[in-house]
């Protein structure tokens, strides 16, 4: 062959390149592929072995030894739990918003704070770790389900041996027959406040003072800042409940709630403890409520639900009330109170008693009532030993010029309202009624 014959035309110099190539690209994939696969495999196997020698994903939660101590799991939740760093005022305004909601993810708003940590935590159930955890000390977690709990049914008697005054007899008689009335309340229709609740949820709002063996279940607007005054005074951190100031009863974190315990210290408390919570007439503590929150500057309500609910209940809203909330009409809190759509969550202050104490699976020892607030707790100081000169206090928390909230004044605030309306507030806390027998209002 001549060796003009050899040159390849510009064609097939071309073909050749291309083929070439394509060829070198797909072996480029092949061993990009293959190296992956072997990298990724170490790294799974890697995981395996840890996993099985006793450590939890590093991703979700700080390496803990497979054999622990209980003081050292208890040590390792607190550490990874920042409910217990968070401010007290802060944890209380995140409550009131979500109080609402039975979802079973509101237990993780409360415990998992920092970003991410609901899916960490969902991520990391099969955790031989969290399994350990759960299984000694019972942990705050949403894949704890406590829907089939068998609460006790019956109530146990009041020890009244340490009551040695007479004059309480009236009062005692009151006392038995609030006891039995709610007992038959809630044998009869008891299924109403039993759907899937959250056992650390259900007793999240009761206060625990052990020296005395009290569990109280907090109801704002119906004495509870004054209540809380006594638990301290009882529990040795004051001399009197005259000395404490509105802030350090309720942002001071001085008191112990019960969902700060184990599940055994919750069962214990709940069984062998004297439970006592104090009610009061729905619609009185509503209108108390709303002159609390509304009427009065204050740098919480008016900016989260103020502003929120002049927004959608208020039409052609002046630019001033949009931005700092002021001025809530009782008319616009009401639409904001019946709305199933409502623009914020609702709040302890006006949130219904079946839901914030839960009277039909705790058994309340002792029912007392707002209308005969210094009396029902005054025996009850004397029925579980208090020191005899401790009187519960009667001043007013705050706003204390005001007229207190009677029925007189909350007259006052519904002639505002239609007779619907009226209606509807009944409705809405139509078992608080029936639960503790008040007398249905004049509508």
């Amino acid at each position: 062959m001549q060796p003009s014959e050899m040159v390849m035309n510009p064609k097939q110099v071309f073909l050749s390149v291309l083929i070439f190539g394509v060829a070198g690209l797909l072996l480029f994939m092949y061993l990009q592929v293959w190296i992956e696969e072997q990298h990724t495999g170490r790294v799974e196997k890697r995981r395996e072995q840890k996993v099985t020698s006793g450590w939890g994903p590093v991703k979700y939660l700080r390496p803990v030894p497979r054999i622990m101590s209980t003081e050292k799991i208890q040590e390792h939740i607190t550490n990874q739990n920042p409910k217990f760093h968070m401010p007290e005022d802060v944890r209380e305004k995140k409550e009131n918003l979500l109080l609402n909601s039975e979802r079973s993810t509101r237990l993780l708003t409360k415990t998992s704070h920092s970003q991410g940590g609901d899916q960490a935590l969902s991520k990391s159930t099969g955790s031989p770790t969290e399994k350990l955890i759960e299984k000694r000390q019972g942990a705050k977690t949403v894949f704890n389900k406590f829907s089939n709990m068998n609460w006790p049914v019956d109530i146990h008697p009041l020890n009244k041996s340490l009551v040695k005054d007479n004059k309480w007899k009236k009062t005692e008689e009151t006392q038995e027959k609030r006891r039995s009335f709610l007992q038959e309340f809630c044998k009869k229709y008891g299924g109403v406040s039993h759907h899937q609740s959250h056992l650390f949820h259900t007793v999240s709002r009761i206060y625990v003072e052990d020296k005395h063996k009290i569990l109280y279940c907090e109801v704002p607007k119906a004495g509870c800042s004054n209540w809380k005054r006594i638990l301290m005074v009882l529990n040795g951190l004051a001399s009197s409940a005259y000395n404490i100031s509105h802030n350090a009863v309720h942002y001071g974190k001085h008191l112990k709630k019960l969902d700060s315990f184990d599940l055994k210290g919750i069962y214990t408390r709940l069984n062998t403890y004297t439970k006592a919570v104090f009610v009061r007439d729905p619609m009185e503590r509503l209108v108390s409520a709303f002159r609390d929150k509304f009427e009065h500057p204050n740098s919480y309500y008016h900016p989260v639900f103020g502003k929120a609910i002049i927004k959608k209940y208020r039409p052609n809203a002046c630019e001033e009330a949009l931005i700092n909330g002021s001025g809530v009409k009782f008319k616009e809190f009401i639409h904001y109170l019946l709305d199933s759509h409502r623009p914020v969550g609702m709040d302890i202050h006006w949130e219904k008693v079946s839901k914030l104490c839960y009277p039909c699976l705790i058994n309340y020892d002792f029912v007392g009532k707002f209308e005969t607030l210094e009396e029902d707790a005054n025996y009850f100081l004397q029925m579980i030993g208090a020191p005899k000169e401790l009187k519960f206090p009667n001043f007013k928390d705050r706003h204390s010029s005001d007229e207190r909230t009677n029925a007189q004044v909350v007259r006052q605030y519904l002639k505002d309202l239609t007779r619907t309306e009226r209606q509807l507030i009944y409705d809405f806390y139509y078992l608080d009624y029936l639960m503790f027998n008040y007398t249905t209002p004049f509508l």
